[in-house]
């Protein structure tokens, strides 16, 4: 066993990016939860509760609050480090692409995969021209198969690799294009 400090990190697997924490979070907070459907009118016998089906389980939640970047002894904006995580939470080049997929590394250990459905940031540090040197940031992540990756915005199934649907007759329901997103600010300093 090492008794060097390793630092957590998010790592992309997509462009394999890096996002080293600069201090190791202090706590891991993990959540889940199990969907149960509740019949209406159904009611067990001599009760007045209604009768529940297991429908299934929701992919487990990482929350990681209060990660703390501080760049104030190298007078460097720490903004730097928080752009990295940005890209997390915003469609790559403004398209209808997703954003990344990360792995939880920690130690050696990469087991969490992943991908940042929040990004929360303040700003608690200045130097006197307004730069920003210190950061506590919040982040929430959601498990995915690492094996059954999720896929862009954009279904896959258009033109010549569209297949026909051969369960009969149904209607097309919504026939309007998808709005694309507004391309992230490029201009923001923050």
């Amino acid at each position: 066993m090492s008794t060097q400090l390793q630092k957590a990190k998010l790592h992309s697997i997509d462009d394999g990016t890096e996002i080293e924490f600069m201090f190791n979070p202090n706590m891991l907070s993990f959540a889940r939860s199990v969907k149960w459907q509740a019949e209406q009118g159904n009611r067990g016998h001599n009760s007045s509760l209604p009768k529940v089906n297991f429908s299934g389980v929701d992919p487990y939640k990482l929350t990681i609050n209060q990660v703390l970047f501080d760049t104030y002894e190298t007078q460097k904006p720490v903004m730097e480090y928080i752009k990295k995580l940005k890209k997390g939470v915003e469609s790559p080049d403004g398209q209808n692409k997703r954003p990344p997929v990360f792995v939880l590394e920690w130690g050696g250990k990469r087991s969490f995969h992943c991908v940042m459905t929040s990004l929360t940031y303040k700003l608690d540090m200045f130097l006197p021209d307004g730069t920003p040197v210190r950061a506590l940031v919040d982040i929430a992540l959601q498990e995915v198969e690492k094996e059954n990756l999720p896929g862009d915005r954009q279904s896959q199934s258009t033109g010549n690799n569209r297949q026909t649907d051969t369960r009969g007759n149904r209607s097309q329901g919504n026939q309007g294009q998808p709005t694309p997103p507004r391309p992230a600010s490029q201009a923001s300093d923050f």
